[in-house]
């Protein structure tokens, strides 16, 4: 889901999994408009990986190249920790996670939600 965007019935606890949180908005109001209840931006890719994505057209092998990028900062203990609370978290509640990207195919929230189905998370098909 894009952060910013209106929330869908039953979404639930919307997270942030982005490096920096919105500009030109007060903390207060992050819910309220939309952008996110939790900041995790443990869950969000480094910026030199985020420098990398952005710097070229996508190609096939650009996106395999960040994808693998990401799964490896992901596999460090405390994101790791995480990505395993939330499969868990995902069999009692709803939630979802989100950045700033317009397209989900090419964002490290596709690849997020690739590790969580891994460690048995239960997701909605959205």
């Amino acid at each position: 889901m894009r952060l910013g965007t209106p929330r869908e019935d039953g979404e639930g606890l919307r997270l942030g999994t982005v490096r920096r949180p919105p500009r030109g908005v007060k903390k207060k109001d992050f819910a309220k408009r939309n952008y996110y209840d939790q900041w995790l931006p443990l869950l969000a890719p480094s910026q030199p990986l985020v420098s990398f994505a952005s710097g070229q057209d996508w190609t096939e092998r650009r996106w395999a190249q960040f994808v693998k990028g990401y799964r490896r900062e992901m596999s460090a203990p405390a994101p790791k920790q995480l990505i395993e609370l939330l499969a868990r978290m995902s069999q009692q509640m709803n939630f979802s996670v989100g950045c700033y990207c317009e397209r989900e195919d090419r964002c490290h929230r596709r690849v997020l939600r690739e590790l969580l189905l891994e460690r048995g998370a239960r997701l909605s098909s959205g």
